[in-house]
């Protein structure tokens, strides 16, 4: 059996959020470690969309998502955290010394005064559109065929594309894509679009524009794909009355969000609400004490799914944190203008 690592806190999760935690424990001259079933750090930036802009970090005006998660791991490098990546936490118990012990898939055994549960939407997969035959036009690496999401813009250049679905994904990488495409159609089921204002209005924007390269296909729903021998020709979209076109295409994008499976986390006693851990707002612990949950994974009345409210929980969970981990050592609390940070240019 491999040999106990003692640490102050475990991090479960390794995307920015949980790379964030890593800074704030750091900050608070605490010792962490973190687990990621994925074999780098970044959780679904760095696997499923390195390439897509992310508009709302602040002093970032855009920012590509591979680009942030450099960004944080330079960020945390100083404190040194422990990796241990390609993982999962397949059990946690709290001990009799008062401790919480980890067993990950590959055998690594963490032992922490606390655990932070930074674990996003849990074990996803794309939630895909019910449309015959669709598997046959899966998995094509040369920017044709049904994608869920884009590792790399440049796939697409010259390409005829149908975007689908009324989020945040669906506008950001019509807004991102409009730049390579030869033509873009935006498909949702109604004329009203979920994701940020700002977004929204710089789509219909160039839905107006004169060139015609991208255009609002509303209200329509996906009904079917047209093409041979694993190559798409066409998607098929239909309004609630039975109206349909075929809109001649090289390349789907369903973006319809990720199906979310908690795995392991779901069986740890933590309070559940809807596939969410239930935590309290001001500290972000669970309802075990010593665990906490950040980010997409939790949470709590009013919850804002942004990445920068993640940043703000990773804050005031390490703060929560600290106490546990060196109780009664009063903390001499300065900004990081003050403090610095070990390593770091001045």
């Amino acid at each position: 059996m491999s040999t106990e690592i003692r640490t102050d806190v475990v991090v479960v999760g390794a995307g920015p959020v949980g790379l964030f935690a890593l800074f704030e424990l750091g900050m608070l001259k605490l010792r962490a470690a973190v687990v990621d079933t994925l074999d780098m750090p970044g959780g679904q930036c760095a696997a499923l969309y390195p390439e897509k802009p992310i508009y709302d970090i602040p002093g970032a005006p855009s920012i590509l998502a591979g680009d942030l998660v450099d960004r944080l791991v330079a960020q945390v490098a100083p404190f040194e955290p422990a990796y241990h990546l390609g993982q999962q936490v397949t059990a946690l118990a709290k001990g009799e010394d008062g401790l919480f012990h980890l067993e990950t898939s590959k055998g690594t055994r963490l032992a922490a005064t606390a655990v932070v549960i930074a674990a996003g939407a849990g074990a996803f997969g794309p939630n895909r559109p019910p449309l015959e035959g669709l598997l046959q036009y899966e998995g094509r690496g040369d920017g044709t065929g049904v994608h869920y999401l884009v590792r790399r813009r440049e796939d697409f250049r010259g390409k005829r594309l149908v975007i689908a679905g009324g989020g945040d994904s669906a506008l950001d990488w019509t807004l991102s894509l409009a730049e390579l495409a030869e033509k873009i159609y935006v498909v949702h089921r109604r004329p009203q679009f979920r994701g940020a204002p700002e977004s929204v209005a710089r789509m219909h924007a160039l839905a107006a524009d004169a060139n015609g390269k991208v255009e609002l296909v509303v209200p329509y729903q996906l009904a079917g794909l047209a093409g041979s021998d694993g190559r798409l020709a066409g998607v098929e979209v239909r309004t609630l009355e039975g109206q349909s076109r075929m809109l001649e295409a090289d390349a789907l994008l369903a973006f319809f969000g990720l199906s979310m499976n908690l795995g392991p986390i779901a069986k740890w006693g933590l309070a559940l609400d809807m596939h969410h851990l239930v935590v309290e707002p001001s500290t972000c612990q669970t309802s075990v004490p010593g665990i906490f949950a950040i980010g997409d994974i939790a949470t709590y009345p009013k919850k804002l799914k942004l990445i920068l409210s993640g940043f703000a929980e990773a804050a005031q969970a390490a703060h929560a944190i600290r106490p546990l981990c060196r109780p009664g050592e009063v903390l001499h609390w300065e900004y990081s203008t003050t403090a610095g940070v070990p390593g770091a240019a001045s």
